[in-house]
């Protein structure tokens, strides 16, 4: 079902990115073929940007990434969307699950998203899977047809429990 994603993928993830239910959630604004191009190319080359089939069928994608550093326990879910007409079959949760169980399995003890503060349908979901709202960046972003600009919420999940150091 899930596999990093190449470049023959293009077409598929761009109807998917670009498709009006799904855009407004995600980082751009709807462009031509040719604009998406480099972003579709960034996103192969980073190694962490993958596609879920459904009998050969790119039916949604993410990006999954570890921190460096002292921060290298923590990974990063984003850019993850699924084909609408795949809405409330379950794929976005396998999906979700698939990624953290791979990124368990690999050290991260922490994950950690981003979404729009006007997306309440993936608040929920997230929140289902036991992700927590850590916080709120106030006007992120703004998108182009839209006047007023949007907050987005920062949610993490702790895959154990952590020892704390003290608060001071």
């Amino acid at each position: 079902m899930r596999r990093l994603a190449t470049d023959l993928d293009f077409e598929s993830v761009r109807s998917i990115y670009m498709h009006e239910e799904v855009i407004p959630f995600l980082g751009h604004d709807p462009m031509p073929r040719d604009a998406f191009q480099p972003i579709f190319a960034s996103l192969v080359a980073s190694k962490c940007f993958y596609v879920a089939e459904i009998d050969g069928v790119v039916k949604g994608f993410y990006r999954a990434s570890r921190y460096e550093g002292r921060a290298r326990h923590v990974a990063y879910l984003g850019t993850l969307a699924i084909s609408p007409d795949e809405k409330g079959s379950g794929l976005a949760s396998r999906m979700i699950t698939e990624a953290i169980d791979d990124l368990a399995s690999q050290g991260a003890l922490r994950v950690e998203l981003m979404l729009e503060a006007d997306n309440p349908r993936a608040l929920a979901f997230y929140k289902k899977l036991d992700f927590v709202h850590e916080g709120t960046m106030r006007a992120a972003y703004k998108r182009s047809n839209e006047a007023h600009y949007t907050d987005e919420l920062f949610l993490a999940k702790l895959l154990k429990p952590l020892p704390q150091g003290s608060d001071v």
